[in-house]
């Protein structure tokens, strides 16, 4: 599969390209991370195993920052841009930095990556600093349901392959700085009836839950999942838990109450490590 060879590809030369680092030092010219990364449409396996994290000379990373601290979520059409910033330091300064999330056991058995789109460019990132010393590098990443995401089994965590490099060559590379969760988008309907109805009568509260299938491009039900049936007071701002119901096999919710005061219903989600929380917007209903 042309996907799965372009991972092989693209995280082997990440934890290689390290390698590259001291001979560009001894020709006296500053290293250029990127430009030490095949490009990723070169579908070729692994050259070596992957080295463990390095360091060479006094280069550090001190924090990493993927979509400012919040999970990932694609839906099944529309690629996800999001934002990783890198935050290194080094006695002479910081040349350039950037992320790579990659997913599988480990980097020699990657089974998903998502690279930064300026990848070929001669700084990957965008690098401010903050003294001498220390720099903060953020960098745009894509993530493609069409491409980088060809399967539901990548839906959850992720890590974060990082590297920076100082301005006197010196360098730092870990395989997994830090983990980040890459989810599938979900939604949620509730429609409550009848509507008016009278006070004490049957109010039946139906819905669904779904999420996104990133093999098909579709949204199917998410099943045998606790839903929350939710109810707000008209002119209250806060809704409180009436009862937890469970979708069915296809992603459907049911439930009754009885009718007692105007106001709206809604589902809640709380979410899963692969699909994040959602809120279906209240229906309101007239009692009378």
């Amino acid at each position: 599969m042309r996907i799965r060879a372009t991972v092989a590809a693209v995280t082997g030369a990440l934890a290689l390209s390290a390698l590259a680092v001291p001979a560009a030092q001894a020709d006296d010219q500053m290293p250029n991370l990127a430009s030490l990364v095949p490009s990723t449409s070169k579908a070729t396996p692994f050259a070596a195993a992957a080295p463990a994290d390095e360091t060479v000379g006094d280069t550090k990373i001190t924090s990493v920052t993927v979509n400012g601290g919040k999970n990932i979520v694609v839906g099944t059409t529309v690629k996800k841009s999001f934002t990783v910033s890198v935050t290194a330091t080094d006695p002479e300064g910081i040349y350039d930095a950037y992320p790579v999330l990659w997913h599988g056991t480990d980097v020699d058995n990657a089974d998903g990556a998502i690279v930064p789109e300026s990848l070929d460019q001669e700084f990957v990132g965008d690098c401010t600093n903050s003294s001498a010393t220390t720099a903060t590098c953020k960098v745009t990443l894509v993530a493609d349901p069409a491409v980088d995401l060809y399967s539901n089994i990548l839906a959850g965590t992720w890590k974060v392959w990082v590297g920076a490099i100082g301005n006197d060559g010196d360098y730092i590379i870990r395989d997994a700085y830090k983990t980040a969760k890459v989810q599938r988008a979900s939604k949620l309907t509730v429609n409550a009836s009848p509507e008016p109805v009278a006070k004490g009568k049957t109010i039946t509260v139906t819905g669904k839950l779904s999420r996104a299938n990133w093999e098909d491009h579709k949204y199917h039900g998410y099943t045998n999942q606790p839903v929350k049936l939710q109810f707000r007071k008209k002119g209250s701002d806060t809704y409180s838990t009436v009862k937890t119901i469970t979708s069915n096999s296809t992603g459907e919710l049911k439930t009754t109450v009885k009718a007692a005061t105007d106001g709206y219903f809604r589902y809640s989600f709380a979410g899963t490590t692969t699909t994040p929380a959602v809120n279906a917007t209240g229906d309101f209903v007239d009692v009378r």
